[in-house]
């Protein structure tokens, strides 16, 4: 956590706490090691991305050689990615929705976000963001798709780095509490990594797929700050899928 007083700015175990925290990939973690550096581990999380859009896009690939028609191949590629993380990203969009348009105030936002039970304004905006998500995998079909993927799904993950250093929790509990604000050192490294992983999957093409994947996860961290004062776990991911589609688009608009 950030307020741990170990100050090693970098660990190789970060990348496990990391696939151990974001995803469901069975990892060999150090749990209480983990936990103690939450917070400086999300340098890793662009890894964690790059790492599942590569195998989700190769996994795309084989499904294209074995004749899958373009918009079978997306929708299975889509419940690979769910899989993968255990639609917590996806989870944390609906949550959003719901808190933010069914209620007046903070506080009952946020607990309609904690209620478990998904309400119109979450099945909406599930429903659009993941037609959006398909339409572009489904018109990103090609042989760069594991690079092109690999890009999208780092890039999408560091909002979540930025909104955790930049805004302060909503509630003192859950899970973006329990990781602490993440110091200077892997916010830099995050972003660091975020482009490098776009260059190398999409070449200089990269830098755009990256500023429009930041860009995408700014109005829903402009309304958390508004209407619930902050950010919360569900707002992290929020902003991942709003950033995703948005990279998605970008990336199509250049390579589609």
């Amino acid at each position: 956590m950030s307020d741990t007083e170990d100050t090693t700015p970098v660990e190789a175990h970060d990348i496990l706490a990391a696939f151990s925290l974001l995803t469901r990939v069975p990892v060999p973690v150090d749990h209480e090691r983990a936990g103690e550096r939450a917070a400086e581990a999300t340098w890793a999380y662009p890894l964690v991305g790059a790492t599942l859009g590569f195998g989700v896009g190769i996994f795309g690939l084989l499904l294209g050689w074995i004749g899958a028609p373009a918009g079978i191949a997306a929708a299975l590629m889509l419940a690979a990615f769910a899989f993968l993380t255990g639609a917590m990203h996806e989870d944390g969009l609906a949550d959003c929705a719901d808190g933010f348009g069914g209620a007046a105030e903070p506080g009952q936002r946020l607990e309609l976000m904690k209620d478990s039970r998904i309400g119109a304004f979450g099945a909406i905006a599930l429903v659009i963001v993941l037609i959006a998500r398909w339409n572009g995998l489904e018109a990103l079909q090609s042989g760069w798709l594991p690079f092109l993927l690999m890009a999208v799904a780092a890039a999408s993950r560091v909002p979540m780095v930025l909104a955790m250093y930049l805004m302060d929790s909503a509630r003192k509990t859950g899970l973006s509490a329990s990781v602490g604000r993440p110091p200077a050192v892997s916010v830099t490294l995050a972003l660091i990594i975020g482009l490098v992983a776009c260059l190398a999957g999409a070449g200089l093409a990269g830098a755009l797929i990256f500023f429009w994947a930041l860009l995408g996860a700014v109005p829903v961290l402009l309304l958390a700050r508004r209407l619930i004062n902050g950010q919360t776990g569900d707002v992290l991911g929020a902003s991942q899928q709003c950033a995703e589609v948005a990279a998605l688009a970008a990336a199509l608009a250049i390579f589609g």
